[in-house]
């Protein structure tokens, strides 16, 4: 079967209109959000913390901030754009049409990325209004931003699929991702905490995407670029495998 474009642009194009639809809590919360972290952590902490790794505190935060709204709004966008369907019973329609299961995740997953990496970079220009930024290596910076939100628009893809009322939706982002996020080295660097507590953040996976990132802006991070990238792609393939294995199953798809 020939790639159905128009079928992938129709629902593409409907989850971009969906983020207009809900402006403020899609872009401008997101937005005062950081530049309130930037006020609380930045100023409060910052006045105490001058520098790490070399990186003035404010500029060294600002990694950790983008990928703490990057993993949030990839899972809520793409867990919610597969819900929906699932809820209203759309889903059928979905999945009797001629639209391959590539096709569909490919629509939803590519427009939960774009909205997740548009605001990423829109929050990368506030960050600019508040602190002196660099990044050391721009290509490698972009190449992050897309494999990590769409990584984690395919696992909010998943979770979408997998749950079966609205609280189940938030549960994991809430009580799984942003733990690890904040655990995660978003706002200091591991290398700062005891021998031991270093090594048990290092199970910690999200470590290894922050790390990567913050390396792309000023060429630090807590462990290896190629550690970081690897993992990434790991993640990202885990999540490609799962999707593929609910689509062959019908997984709470077809029942």
């Amino acid at each position: 079967m020939s790639f159905n474009a128009y079928g992938v642009w129709a629902i593409y194009r409907f989850e971009m209109a969906r983020a207009l639809r809900t402006f403020w809590q899609s872009i401008v919360t997101p937005v005062i959000t950081t530049a309130l972290y930037f006020v609380v952590f930045g100023s409060a902490i910052g006045s105490r913390m001058t520098e790490i790794d070399g990186v003035a505190y404010g500029a060294f935060i600002v990694p950790g901030l983008i990928m703490l709204s990057l993993f949030t709004q990839s899972i809520f966008n793409a867990s919610f754009g597969i819900y929906f369907p699932k809820f209203t019973g759309t889903i059928y329609e979905i999945l009797s049409a001629p639209i391959s299961p590539f096709e569909i995740v490919l629509a939803y997953v590519g427009a939960a990325a774009t909205k997740s990496m548009v605001l990423g970079l829109i929050i990368l220009a506030t960050a600019a209004l508040f602190v002196p930024l660099r990044i050391e290596h721009p290509l490698m910076m972009i190449a992050f931003l897309v494999l990590i939100a769409t990584t984690f628009s395919l696992f909010g893809f998943i979770i979408g699929i997998w749950a079966q009322g609205f609280e189940q939706l938030q549960m994991i982002p809430m009580l799984v991702v942003t733990p690890l996020t904040f655990l995660g080295g978003s706002f200091y660097s591991i290398d700062m905490l005891p021998g031991i507590w270093r090594t048990i953040s290092l199970f910690n996976p999200v470590v290894y995407l922050i790390s990567g990132f913050r390396w792309a802006f000023y060429g630090v991070g807590d462990v290896s670029v190629g550690i970081s990238l690897t993992a990434t792609l790991g993640f990202f393939f885990t999540c490609l495998a799962i999707v593929g294995w609910m689509f062959r199953t019908g997984y709470r798809l077809k029942a």
